[in-house]
């Protein structure tokens, strides 16, 4: 893997069924033209969360390559979802971070044969664009 920039970039990570079920509760039951935010103070940096992905994944948690940022790249991505929450009821339910990466990456080792296909295909077109 690599990893851009120094690593401390900040991101408020959450578990894909609790954005799933803020999508569904701000489709059914948020006000038209209203703007919601789906976050769940999951903050963590980035360099932390992928020494955690490859310590799950049996790997050296140095096991990455530093490349350089991309320029205007945001330093942190701050989530307020405080609206959702409070108006529309919703709050998160996956808030173990640990536990949750665990069983996303459990997930996605089960089920090779619905991700791989789609991974190579875009891996191919990148090739054939010389990126």
């Amino acid at each position: 893997p690599k990893l851009y920039g120094n690593g401390e970039n900040v991101r408020d990570w959450i578990h894909t069924d609790d954005h799933s079920t803020g999508v569904w509760t701000i489709l059914t039951k948020g006000r038209l033209g209203e703007t919601y935010l789906i976050g769940a103070n999951g903050e963590r940096n980035n360099i932390t969360v992928l020494r955690d992905i490859l310590t799950v994944m049996g790997q050296d948690p140095d096991a990455f390559d530093w490349v350089k940022d991309r320029p205007g790249h945001d330093r942190r991505y701050a989530i307020d979802s405080t609206k959702l929450q409070t108006e529309l009821g919703w709050k998160p339910v996956h808030t173990d971070f640990q536990k949750g990466l665990e069983q996303t990456i459990k997930w996605y080792t089960d089920n090779r044969a619905w991700w791989e296909p789609a991974k190579a295909a875009t891996e191919a077109k990148y090739k054939q664009q010389g990126q």
